[in-house]
């Protein structure tokens, strides 16, 4: 036999080889082995001589304690190719103590190229004005995209990142409307001609906040009602004569228009903020009964005349699920203009983000070692803890406690006089560890955080990119971080999700993207 032949088979099986070269005659055919059998000893062979694998240049996209998982950031997986998964075997209990890190690729947010500055739009010069008062002269992508149709009298449904100024993209129209308005019976009537609805008191509370620094200037009245409270404080906040801009929560709202305390027959302006969690099955029928009480306009003729009806802006850091099966029972989805950016429901390229996977038992260690370092090596940044329960929210603050971390608390089931200007005190510094559950995670203006940690993973990828927003936005001095602890199978599920969007570049799956009019069903009786 081929002495090339005998070392494969040597290395393989030195009993076969001995058989073969002393008791197989001459005139015997070679045996050949099979091609799956050539690749394994070759392989074998390869790590027998040590050979040292040539290092591959350029920036990490995903690291991994498994090096051979790695991912450069100028390689690419294919659209049907099997993607190679660190969280692929990670529902399994010896999994624990794996990880893996989506690096930071840019060192600040990538935002599209504006030109001009809001004296290019047109905007009330008053408001300009009142903007460069404050340091606000270039804007935001899309406010150079939502203003102008906004201003041209159009419903819009803007879905854009988080931290890309969208509050002030709705403001702005709002304010330049109620200047240029003429009709002394509307500007000496109680009842409010422009609404924002958002699902927080926290987020009202930082809305109404951005409208009175500008409207301060401008002779214009802003007031805030939010949940929590009694008739007589609902009543007291609504009081004090003509109201040009009202903030409020959807609970408390109806409540007012259910005592009849307020009509929104004199509504100019509709801003359903934060959309996707106004439509979702906590506040989506309180929101139905509120969009019942206005008219909403359908063309832009509409916004004239004595029985002018109200313009409408939703707007969403990602697109909100079952938004066309309500709003089309109040206005024609065809009026409505959809600007959504292009990186709507993509990870941020600046943010770095860690996956540990963990048990159960191991999260609270893992957590009080990383908020020792954060204190250690980063004082006067922010973390924000993340739980999907207010129980767990207690729970660990009572840890946190023991440990000395001082440390604040937010979630839903507290009450609102103690509630009430949590979130203000920690953005001034008064505590640097925030626990709370996904209050927290909607709309915030977070500047100071650096850290957001996912104590527990969120139910839906939604809530991750709501999360993860809270950190590294416009006017942050830092992209900062998002660290995750991955325990239950469903975690695992949304975590390889987001795997493979990162490995792949392209956006979070399963996400709406589109305003689609719901399909009746006896249409398709009929068709059947």
């Amino acid at each position: 036999m081929h002495p090339f032949r005998v070392s494969y088979l040597r290395a393989w099986s030195p009993k076969l080889v001995c058989f073969l070269r002393y008791s197989t005659p001459s005139d015997l055919p070679v045996i050949r082995l099979p091609r799956r059998t050539q690749q394994f000893l070759e392989s074998r062979e390869k790590k027998q001589t040590g050979a040292v694998p040539v290092p591959r240049a350029g920036k990490l996209l995903i690291s991994s304690r498994r090096r051979e998982l790695n991912q450069f950031s100028r390689e690419t997986c294919g659209l049907w190719e099997q993607t190679p998964l660190v969280s692929r075997g990670w529902k399994h209990r010896q999994s624990r103590g794996d990880y893996f890190t989506i690096n930071r690729q840019r060192e600040q947010r990538p935002w599209p190229e504006t030109e001009g500055t809001f004296h290019s739009l047109p905007l009330d010069p008053r408001l300009v004005s009142a903007l460069d008062s404050q340091g606000i002269t270039t804007p935001t992508w899309i406010q150079n995209q939502t203003i102008p149709p906004l201003l041209h009298g159009k419903n819009v449904l803007c879905a854009s990142e988080t931290g890309s100024g969208k509050t002030l993209a709705y403001i702005a129209p709002i304010i330049h409307r109620l200047l240029c308005q003429d009709d002394v019976d509307v500007v000496t009537s109680p009842d409010p001609r422009s609404l924002v609805l958002v699902p927080s008191r926290e987020l009202g509370g930082q809305v109404a906040s951005v409208a009175k620094r500008l409207c301060a200037q401008l002779d214009l009245s802003v007031r805030f009602v939010g949940g929590g409270h009694g008739r007589r404080a609902v009543e007291r906040q609504l009081g004090g004569g003509p109201l040009d801009i009202l903030v409020a929560t959807p609970g408390a709202l109806l409540k007012a228009l259910k005592w009849g305390k307020l009509s929104l027959s004199d509504l100019h302006y509709f801003v359903l903020d934060e959309a996707d969690t106004l439509f979702d099955e906590t506040f989506c029928e309180l929101v139905e009964a509120i969009l019942m009480h206005a008219q909403i306009a359908s063309r832009a003729s509409d916004l004239q005349g004595p029985d002018r009806k109200a313009q409408l802006a939703v707007i969403g850091a990602t697109f909100p699920r079952g938004v066309a099966k309500v709003l089309n029972k109040v206005t024609d989805l065809g009026s409505i203009d959809t600007i959504k950016s292009k990186r709507l429901h993509f990870l941020m390229p600046h943010v770095q983000q860690v996956f540990k996977k963990l048990k159960g038992l191991d999260k609270t260690s893992e957590l009080l070692e990383l908020l020792k370092i954060q204190v250690a090596e980063k004082p006067g940044k922010g973390v924000l803890v993340f739980c999907n329960s207010s129980g767990t929210v207690n729970w660990l603050g009572y840890i946190l406690d023991d440990h000395g971390i001082k440390h604040a608390r937010l979630h839903g089931q507290m009450p609102a006089d103690m509630r009430s200007g949590i979130f203000e005190s920690f953005q001034k510094g008064q505590w640097d560890v925030l626990v709370c559950t996904d209050i927290a995670s909607r709309g915030l203006d977070s500047l100071r955080v650096d850290t957001i940690v996912n104590y527990d993973f969120p139910f839906a990828l939604e809530d991750y990119l709501h999360r993860a927003g809270r950190v590294g936005r416009v006017g942050s001095e830092g992209s900062g971080m998002v660290v995750s602890f991955v325990t239950h199978a469903w975690d695992v599920e949304l975590v390889q999700k987001i795997e493979i969007a990162a490995r792949k570049r392209s956006s979070l799956p399963g996400l709406e993207s589109s305003l689609k009019e719901p399909v009746d069903p006896s249409d398709l009786i009929k068709e059947q």
